[in-house]
């Protein structure tokens, strides 16, 4: 019975639009064409990669990376019913080349300038090294997200031997490799570029050093050491050595056999480059795309120096986890906006996908992000009211605490509670923290001009004059037929008045469902005092 459940969901995967099907497809095809190839033949699972660079901490990008990542594994996984593996990799032998501006003690951290980040004193003094010291944050940080993975370290492979066999193939494809990168170096960088790295013996740092000569045989290089000018001969394996960027991700493909990697936009050219490297070295790059970078609100790209973006952090703040990976699901190769703004939007997104997915069949479910999200049909529940509709509700009445909103929500239905709708709690204390951090200080409440003033005078005696079990239905047919009495050349002026009037704001909620909410006679009272001018006050002494 379970085989022919899984059989039917291969199927109806055969032909999902969903981007991670179609992500899947590509890399099905890519094992069937290595499929006659003896390495790929006897590959029982699939390897899924992502990177990751140690100097500084975990950010949106390392999450996007991995959640999208983690995403096209179950859809292949889904479409093929092969074993697969995810390995986050850390290059945390690269050379310390600058000092973060968000870690202390830089004047200690400037004695350790061009070491391997394992070498590295950690500025913290929690960890042996600065690069572990970020690896352990990494994986806290994806532990955190229930993410399921292999941790793999560059200082671990190049030292304990795991690279010594591709370093030596990258020693003996040498001129290939170098016939690919010099075209794209310029005139200097050419007159000293080497795949290698030499780690120098004496200081234990990473050179950028001329190579001279090489032994394939012997499985060395000789190189002019950039502090001497002596000559000095090394081996390139177990860690003697490391190859720049480039080379050092074609190795990395070639030696672990990677099958799926997706990268920024900004990488387009080191994946062309590393791609050839690859091939030189006799093997398959891997299937993968290239995503867009995120803009802030001002559609400039974010840059951590300018710090104009948007941290993990912050959006865990205010929405959700799953509302985050649904920010990463949609469109990844169109470049999108990633500011605060977009969270209350993402969060109420994410529940209406959620409404849907019982309705839907088992087709219209892989195109469901939900499903993407969660590698299946989550448990979840949905939410009474909107995200949006408590965002409104927590700015009227002002909320300091979950307490003030859920005083509202208990009137509203009696039968809902913190206990009986546990995901309703969570979604009331992010709209706590998003007004108190992002509505409360921006908040302008407007007078109405006088002729504003007699239609809000006849909206609140439409409100006295209906019953008191009215729901949120006729709620808003009060308030539309009040705007169509008021002879609006476009209704949206009249929303808009009672957004800017009432709520201090410029864009606001179906108002019939927010009256409904905050209960007939506070809205009675809210007009009342908007009508008298004592809205007209800072927000945090209403």
């Amino acid at each position: 019975m379970m085989s022919d459940l899984i059989a039917k969901l291969q199927e109806i995967a055969t032909d999902a639009k969903a981007w991670p099907f179609a992500e899947a497809r590509a890399l099905a095809s890519r094992m069937e064409r290595l499929g006659g190839q003896s390495t790929a033949a006897s590959k029982d699972e699939v390897l899924f990669e992502t990177g990751y660079g140690p100097s500084g901490l975990p950010h949106i990008g390392t999450f996007g990376e991995v959640v999208r990542t983690s995403m096209v594994r179950h859809a292949y996984e889904t479409l093929t019913g092969q074993k697969t593996r995810l390995i986050c990799f850390s290059d945390d032998m690269d050379g310390f080349r600058k000092i973060p501006d968000n870690v202390p003690n830089h004047e200690m951290l400037a004695a350790y300038l061009h070491m391997p980040l394992t070498k590295v004193k950690d500025p913290f003094g929690t960890a042996p090294s600065f690069g572990e010291h970020n690896n352990l944050r990494l994986q806290a940080f994806l532990d955190s997200f229930g993410f399921d993975y292999e941790f793999m370290s560059s200082t671990d492979c190049y030292l304990g031997g795991k690279f010594d066999a591709a370093s030596l193939q990258v020693l003996d494809r040498y001129d290939a490799i170098m016939d690919i990168m010099l075209p794209t170096l310029g005139p200097e960088r050419q007159a000293t570029y080497s795949p290698f790295f030499p780690i120098c013996p004496d200081t234990g740092k990473v050179l950028q050093a001329k190579v001279i000569d090489r032994n394939v045989s012997a499985g060395t290089i000789t190189y002019i050491d950039p502090d001497t000018g002596a000559e000095r001969e090394t081996g390139v394996t177990g860690g003697q050595t490391k190859l720049q960027w480039k080379c050092d991700w074609a190795m990395r493909w070639y030696a672990l056999g990677v099958d799926y990697e997706m990268s920024g936009k900004d990488l387009i050219d080191s994946v062309t480059q590393s791609s050839k490297i690859t091939r030189a070295l006799g093997g398959t790059p891997p299937a993968g795309i290239s995503y867009e970078l995120f803009l802030d609100v001002n559609g400039e790209k974010i840059s951590k120096s300018k710090g104009n973006g948007l941290s993990v952090e912050d959006w865990l703040r205010y929405g959700s986890p799953e509302s985050l990976s649904l920010f990463m699901y949609g469109q990844p190769k169109r470049a999108k906006r990633l500011h605060f703004d977009v969270i209350p939007k993402t969060v109420d997104e994410y529940y209406q996908h959620l409404g849907k997915l019982p309705e839907q069949s088992e087709a219209e479910r892989l195109e469901n992000p939900l499903w993407h999200i969660h590698g299946g049909v989550p448990s979840q529940t949905g939410l009474p009211v909107s995200f949006t509709l408590l965002l409104n509700l927590a700015a009227v009445c002002h909320a300091e605490d979950s307490q003030i909103i859920w005083a509202y929500v208990s009137d509203y239905a009696s039968d809902v509670t913190p206990q009986t709708h546990p995901e309703l709690d969570r979604m009331i204390g992010y709209a706590v923290n998003y007004y108190q951090d992002m509505v409360r200080p921006h908040k302008i409440y407007r007078l109405a001009d006088a002729e504003e003033a007699s239609h809000l005078a006849a909206l609140k005696s439409q409100l006295v004059a209906l019953g008191d079990d009215s729901g949120a239905e006729a709620i808003q047919s009060v308030v539309y037929a009040t705007g169509k009495v008021a002879d609006y050349e476009n209704l949206r002026d009249w929303f808009k008045c009672l957004y800017e009037v009432l709520l201090g704001q410029s864009e606001g909620p179906r108002m019939g469902s927010f009256f409904a909410l905050y209960g007939r006679e506070k809205s009675i009272k809210l007009i009342e005092d908007a009508l008298a001018g004592k809205l007209i006050q800072p927000a945090d002494h209403g």
